[in-house]
């Protein structure tokens, strides 16, 4: 097992290598410089403006070399400065942001996979009854919904109309003079709607693969032999059938990991949320080529352990896998 993770942690090297190279290839074909986009609108910047912020920001360097001088500095985990006016280390704003969008997508993954696989349990073993209908029709709502009218719902409903729940930011204006329990409670009430939203929009495809793997596992040979020597059934379902069910929920749970990063820009725009997909979105915009390829070598990062982290967990839900 131990071999195993050592050869997939140093294949992961040469991928890594490959998606930054992709990477920092395409989004400099993207239309647009950062010079251009901060000089175009100013009638007072010249040629010779333009030229400087192209050799401060490297940009008259052959493409090979830009990528090359980048490399070298990620290598020692130095992603430079941003190409914002601010000038800020790159680290330092994805810092201020990361922890916030972790704690948000985590939370949703957390709820989604609580709520999903009981869901999807209970609707396979009733399958075709009412409680199954009423389920489908009811996460396919919600898969069906674009998450900006969802999140737009919800604001409505819950901040407009009952005013439970505040409707954007982190934090209240006197947060500062609050009690710790105040705080906690201001916490949780702002963070309360974007992670109810997301973990629905979650809620439909992680419920259906949940059924769909359960009705194939209940339907096996070992499954009637259990029933067949007198199990009661809550012990068939939830120890014999269950552990054989979850291997597809495990692949999206390690496919979901890069989306702890990035997957959350419309909610936090919407919700006014300073996260990390809010970030991507405004760095992207403003072709802030050095904040761009620290997300996605992180995105990336996410993914690689992701893939590595859904195949140890089969190996620890499925013994045939590591019998194998």
């Amino acid at each position: 097992m131990w071999l195993y993770l050592a050869k997939r942690l140093i294949f992961m090297i040469p991928m890594l290598l490959g998606i930054t190279l992709i990477s920092f290839v395409v989004i400099h074909l993207a239309p647009g410089t950062p010079v251009e986009l901060q000089t175009t609108m100013n009638p007072k910047a010249s040629l010779e403006a333009q030229k400087r912020l192209k050799e401060l920001y490297g940009l008259d360097k052959p493409l090979y070399v830009q990528y090359w001088d980048w490399l070298k500095r990620t290598a020692f985990l130095d992603f430079g400065r941003s190409f914002s006016p601010d000038r800020r280390p790159v680290w330092d704003k994805i810092k201020e942001r990361i922890g916030i969008t972790l704690s948000l997508n985590l939370l949703a993954m957390i709820l989604t996979l609580a709520v999903s696989v009981p869901l999807g349990v209970l609707a396979a073993y009733r399958v075709h009854s009412w409680f199954d209908k009423g389920t489908t029709l009811l996460v396919f709502l919600g898969f069906a919904m674009p998450s900006f009218w969802l999140a737009l719902l919800l604001i409505l409903f819950f901040g407009v109309y009952l005013d439970w729940l505040p409707i954007s930011g982190l934090t209240s204006l006197q947060f500062s003079q609050f009690t710790l329990w105040q705080k906690i409670q201001d916490l949780v009430a702002h963070v309360a709607l974007p992670v109810l939203g997301a973990a629905f929009m979650g809620l439909a495809g992680w419920s259906r693969y949940m059924r769909g793997s359960m009705l194939e596992v209940i339907r096996q040979d070992y499954i009637t032999t259990a029933r067949a020597k007198g199990l009661p059934e809550r012990t068939v379902i939830f120890k014999h059938a269950l552990r054989n069910a979850l291997l597809p929920v495990v692949t999206l749970v390690g496919l979901s990991v890069p989306g702890l990063i990035g997957g959350s820009v419309i909610f936090e725009t919407i919700f006014a949320i300073p996260g990390m997909g809010q970030l991507f979105y405004q760095a992207v915009m403003s072709r802030d080529y050095p904040l761009v390829m620290a997300e996605l070598v992180i995105g990336a990062l996410l993914t690689l352990l992701g893939n590595l982290l859904a195949d140890v967990s089969y190996a620890l839900v499925d013994p045939r896998i590591r019998t194998g």
